[in-house]
């Protein structure tokens, strides 16, 4: 079958299209025909190499897809070939406190499909059954792959750790990329108000389309906390969604108000940052780390969503054979939503 992989770790100069075994199921797996799948800023991460991490080459990359039930193997109960199916790419032991507490994000061998075994990027992929759920009945393939990490982990983020309610504000930094994009889709599923942030005015633009109450274009608003507290009346914002890391890390606790919650799930502008640590205190700010999230973080996830008909945004849809391209458009930041890889008709 063909797959997208990497044989070394490096630049985009590594990713090949190219011929690997087909994957058979294990007792407990699933083997799915993938119809489609979409890219994560973790594949890029894959791609150039995570420490502490050993990958078996050549390794195919993806995390993110939907597809059809080809192949159960044994054991395997409530699921059937034929199926329509997309994947929470989460792995974890199933065995630990944090499994049998139903944190599986929390497992100490927590791992994602794409990064811990071969990924989405391919013609075939074999999983746990656990990571398979019925594809949403209102989505196609191409939209149903650019659902499930960036939407769980949003959920988790705005949902599952920073516990948004109704009539709350949250400013979400760098919209465009996936999980800004599900995270403004998630606060308005909660009946929030969403300010968020781009240097791109054509973003912001179909932000406020997408219903963002209120956008800054911090090329033109050179402080955004400044613009956030006039936004908001000298108050500032219940919860910060940061996905950025350390290049916002300093306007989080100049915009998050007195005992707001600032929560934050990447690192793309770096992992150190230095902390006001008399605003933390002071403000009693809450500052919480999140990671994709439970099976039961997903389950919800998904009921919101089909409840809602709700559709993820999606930048452009490329054939596998053009996945370098794809890797060089989410990396140059000119995406608005998920890039998705059509693997099958």
């Amino acid at each position: 079958m063909k797959g997208v992989t990497i044989s070394q770790h490096g630049g985009p100069e590594v990713v090949a299209v190219q011929d690997v075994p087909d994957p058979k199921p294990a007792a407990g797996e699933v083997l799915i025909e993938v119809r489609a799948a979409a890219l994560n800023h973790l594949d890029v991460w894959v791609r150039k190499g995570r420490p502490g991490t050993t990958l078996r080459f050549p390794h195919v990359l993806g995390s993110d897809g939907a597809g059809v039930v080809a192949e159960v193997g044994p054991g395997v109960e409530g699921v059937r070939p034929g199926d329509e199916v997309i994947l929470n790419p989460g792995l974890s032991c199933g065995r630990c406190e944090f499994c049998r507490r139903g944190e599986q994000s929390q497992c100490p061998s927590f791992s994602i499909v794409g990064l811990g075994r071969p990924g989405t990027f391919a013609e075939r992929v074999a999983v746990p059954a656990e990571c398979v759920y019925p594809k949403p009945g209102h989505l196609e393939f191409t939209s149903a792959a650019a659902l499930p990490l960036a939407h769980l982990t949003a959920w988790r983020m705005l949902v599952g750790r920073a516990g948004l309610r109704p009539g709350e504000r949250v400013l979400i930094h760098g919209i465009g990329g996936g999980v800004a994009l599900a995270g403004l889709q998630v606060a308005k599923l909660i009946g929030a108000e969403a300010i968020v942030t781009s240097s791109a005015q054509e973003k912001l633009n179909r932000a406020r389309s997408l219903g963002a109450d209120a956008a800054i274009n911090y090329r033109i608003e050179q402080d955004v906390a400044r613009k956030v507290l006039d936004l908001t009346g000298g108050r500032g914002v219940d919860v910060v969604m940061d996905t950025v890391g350390a290049a916002t890390w300093q306007t989080d606790f100049a915009a998050v108000r007195r005992g707001g919650r600032i929560v934050l799930c990447g690192v793309t502008t770096g992992a150190a940052a230095e902390t006001p640590l008399n605003v933390l205190y002071w403000n009693q700010v809450t500052v919480l780390g999140s990671t994709m999230g439970s099976h039961e973080d997903f389950r919800r996830m998904l009921r919101a969503v089909t409840a809602a008909k709700l559709e993820p945004v999606v930048d452009s849809v490329l054939p596998l054979d053009r996945a370098a391209e794809a890797f060089a458009r989410m990396e140059a930041g000119e995406q608005f939503g998920k890039i998705v890889l059509r693997i099958a008709d």
